[in-house]
């Protein structure tokens, strides 16, 4: 019965955003060999980034409004890219907001986070800092749907006691992963940051703004959080100490959680930075993960591709880079994401047979850089970051030419 509803719903929300014309077979990772470019339009300001892409052709990220003060959260329709959504913020439109993460649904839901305009009393800048430069703003997860003409963000609210929340993707049953705190004040937080509570891997249910459950950390751990879930309710991402939600230590582990259980999914090496960012309905999981334990900061870090029953294989790096991340998988298992070299230059990578590409090379018809993958859809469109002929960020669409 889930089925055939779950399979409705997808067919009620694909007639109202159409996808792309070339998505009437996906293609085998091997056969994507040329990409031509598509430039989504901003919301008036000179920074865009994609950050995901569906199967029914709704894309997700940021853009900066006019004046490039804030960003807002924005969706784009891949038959309409001159036509973006702006979603606005919990605080309204002097605030920023974002979806930061590939959702990974089909059905139109979109997960983000936001400030609200309300300020931080503990004086945390929390992990929305890292994302858009929050002057210590409170900031939540939300969720809305790319269907509703009002597009309403729903708060996602922290556990008791916390004040900030974050959301990282929502599945096809409505289930939201993300991080929140709670209102334990943990001394062990890292010294030379201004994080005071403890913050927990969690899910909300579509309609619920607190927590329905919180996930459980590998033994000795304080402090976690999720980072993707697939269909079959396989959720993956970090457990460790209170340090940053989107790393170092806090990344001591990765993580798997199933039927209630947390794994350790191993590591490259490193004590730190291992961190999954995706995970397909098949159950193979991608990230980045530490490769060093004296990298404190992360300056080494490879992307990973994890295996049910296989170790951690490291993607590597492209020619002459020293660091690279796996942002998003596909159901076929085509592999996306960066690579960068020492002075932290990027370019958007595409894993074909094991070995990372330069996306850029691959659609020499575009007059640009292509510096981001940030997710890539079943039919292996990939939506990324990059830079125009006159230097303005854009987000982009990459879709596959036979």
């Amino acid at each position: 019965m889930q089925s055939i509803s779950r399979t409705l719903l997808a067919a009620a929300c694909a007639g109202a955003i159409a996808a792309p014309a070339a998505a009437a077979e996906a293609p085998r990772h091997h056969d994507a060999q040329r990409y031509t470019i598509t430039v989504m339009t901003s919301l008036g300001g000179t920074n865009s980034r994609a950050n995901s892409l569906d199967d029914l052709g709704i894309v997700g990220g940021y853009s900066k409004v006019t004046g490039n003060a804030v960003r807002h959260a924005t969706i784009w329709s891949l038959r309409a890219p001159q036509a973006p959504i702006d979603l606005s913020s919990l605080g309204g439109a002097a605030f920023n907001s974002s979806v930061a993460w590939p959702v990974k649904n089909n059905v139109g839901l979109i997960s983000g986070i936001s400030e609200t305009g309300a300020v931080n009393p503990l004086g945390e800048t929390w992990s929305c800092g890292f994302f858009f430069a929050t002057s210590g703003n409170v900031c939540y997860g939300f969720v809305t749907s790319a269907f509703d003409p009002q597009h309403r963000l729903f708060a996602l609210k922290p556990l008791p006691g916390g004040i900030n929340s974050y959301a990282t993707g929502t599945n096809d049953w409505g289930t939201t992963v993300g991080w929140a705190e709670n209102g334990v004040h943990d001394t062990t937080c890292a010294s030379d940051s201004d994080q005071v509570l403890q913050f927990r891997p969690v899910t909300w249910s579509l309609g619920q703004e607190r927590p329905r459950r919180q996930l459980p950390l590998i033994a000795g751990d304080t402090s976690g959080a999720a980072t993707a879930i697939n269909d079959r309710n396989q959720i993956v991402g970090i457990s460790g100490t209170c340090d940053q939600a989107v790393g170092r230590k806090t990344a001591t582990h990765a993580v798997l959680w199933e039927n209630g259980h947390a794994t350790d999914l191993g590591s490259l090496g490193g004590t730190a930075w291992n961190t999954p960012t995706a995970i397909n309905e098949a159950g193979d999981i991608v990230g980045f993960a530490g490769t060093d334990p004296a990298d404190a900061d992360g300056n080494f870090t490879h992307a990973f591709l994890k295996r049910r029953n296989h170790a951690m294989q490291d993607l590597g790096v492209l020619p002459g880079d020293i660091s690279s991340t796996a942002t998003a998988i596909n159901l076929v298992g085509q592999v996306v994401g960066y690579s960068n070299d020492a002075a932290f230059n990027t370019r958007a990578v595409v894993w074909q047979n094991g070995m990372p590409v330069d996306l850029g090379s691959l659609a020499p018809d575009f007059d640009g850089t292509l510096v981001l993958a940030n997710d890539v859809n079943d039919f292996g469109v990939i939506a990324g970051r990059g830079l125009d002929a006159s230097g303005a960020i854009i987000a982009f669409v990459a879709t596959p030419v036979r």
